[in-house]
């Protein structure tokens, strides 16, 4: 495809933007495939991509029921970090950050990566206590992160209220190179450069079955017909028990509703990422102005992407303490996620019962920050049948053997 360039702008400028060609190929389905990745979101689109453009393995074709990008990666408050505690979360989620800094280029998409820091405020002793125990084993892991003082918190973030009566503000953990991205770009510029590497692109194709023999997989059934292939990547979050059902195994996951919205566009008031875990709300400012706010998981199974009032209210009068900046501003509109949660708050990466079949899911409520690295580790896993460093430790196996990766309580937060 044509690279996307100030020249390119300027040329188009001339001839009233009429040459400018499609994004990415929307052809349809083959007979058969290499691989199929079921998902259309990022961490489809972007395994699909480092399949190609690392391995080799071009003769791939990404199924979605919808739009591309329609799902979590559309609905999403766009944080990127990777102050974790465990060691495998610190590797996959530095990696995905890194990736993400010069990503832009690598996929010649403009993402709107903005590294302008990620505060999170230690809100109760336990908290300070976590926060120093992550700072300390991040600084073991070569992260750059640091605790900061009230006085340093009101600095970064001049809106906030640290002496708030039930909420006060006692520090932060505060790691400078995080920040945001636009949530939409990254899958369009992943699905670009995949395309554009040979990686068929096919929307509205819902897979409504999944074809095994002898314990291997065969091919998938689809609303657009049958397909052949010879290995399976399931990468469809909240649906990734829908999808292992159909092939004959169980996930540990369950999937519950992540609600976020976005206040009407105002002047600049926020130049950082604010995480106040103990009420469960964060807080940034988009380039337009709005100010994009996110809650906790609902805290019973459903399937929904409309959000509710009642959740909203819990987080919006919790973050009006902190912020009393926000009170009087309006609502814009609201959404929700299907997100999928594993016991120990973090993902499942690897083989299932099934040969040929390889699962990604399990991020829960973080999963939009992991994209680049969530790809690199599938793809390298899929393309070579077995798990690499980066995704090894997030085999489903590790739930028989009780080796968890706790991100739920030892991180004192799982976003």
């Amino acid at each position: 495809m044509r690279r996307y360039s100030v020249f390119a702008i300027a040329r188009e400028a001339m001839r009233y933007h009429q040459g400018w060609e499609r994004a990415w190929r929307s052809p349809d389905p083959k007979a058969e495939y290499e691989v199929i990745v079921v998902g259309a979101g990022g961490h489809g689109l972007a395994t699909a991509y480092y399949l190609a453009k690392n391995h080799g393995v071009k003769n791939v074709a990404v199924l979605e029921k919808g739009w591309l990008g329609g799902g979590n990666t559309g609905r999403n408050t766009t944080i990127i970090r990777s102050n974790y505690l465990q060691d495998p979360s610190v590797a996959i989620f530095e990696k995905a950050r890194s990736l993400y800094e010069d990503l832009s280029q690598q996929l010649n998409f403009n993402i709107m990566f903005s590294p302008r820091g990620v505060l999170m405020l230690a809100q109760t002793e336990h908290e300070l206590r976590a926060y120093r125990r992550a700072e300390h084993a991040n600084r073991l892991q070569g992260i750059e992160t640091e605790m900061v003082s009230t006085a340093r918190v009101k600095e970064l973030c001049p809106i906030l209220e640290t002496g708030g009566p039930r909420y006060p503000v006692l520090g932060g953990l505060w790691q400078a190179r995080g920040g945001t991205a636009r949530h939409d770009a990254v899958a369009w510029g992943y699905a670009r450069a995949a395309s554009d590497l040979g990686v068929d692109i096919i929307q509205q194709c819902e897979v409504t079955g999944i074809d095994t023999a002898g314990g291997r997989v065969r091919g998938v059934q689809t609303s657009r017909g049958a397909i052949r292939c010879k290995k399976l990547a399931i990468v469809v979050a909240g649906h990734s028990g829908v999808l292992a059902e159909m092939a004959g195994f169980r996930l540990p996951v369950e999937s519950v509703a992540l609600q976020a919205l976005v206040s009407e566009p105002i002047k600049p008031v926020i130049d950082v990422v604010v995480m106040a875990n103990t009420v469960h709300g964060y807080m940034s400012q988009s380039d337009k102005g709005e100010l994009v706010i996110g809650g906790g998981a609902d805290g019973f199974n459903n399937y929904t992407q409309r959000g509710s009032f009642q959740h909203i209210e819990e987080t919006v009068s919790a973050l009006v303490e902190t912020f009393p900046i926000i009170s009087r501003l309006k609502m814009l509109r609201q959404w929700g996620g299907i997100v999928d949660m594993t016991g120990d708050r973090s993902p499942i990466i690897g083989r299932t019962p099934v040969e040929g079949i390889f699962v990604n899911c399990g991020w829960g409520t973080g999963g939009f920050k992991a994209i680049p690295g969530s790809g690199w580790g599938m793809a390298a896993t899929v393309a070579k049948g077995e798990p690499d460093a980066l995704s090894g430790p997030f085999g489903l196996e590790r739930f028989a053997e009780g080796r968890m990766i706790d991100e739920s309580v030892a991180a004192a937060v799982a976003h």
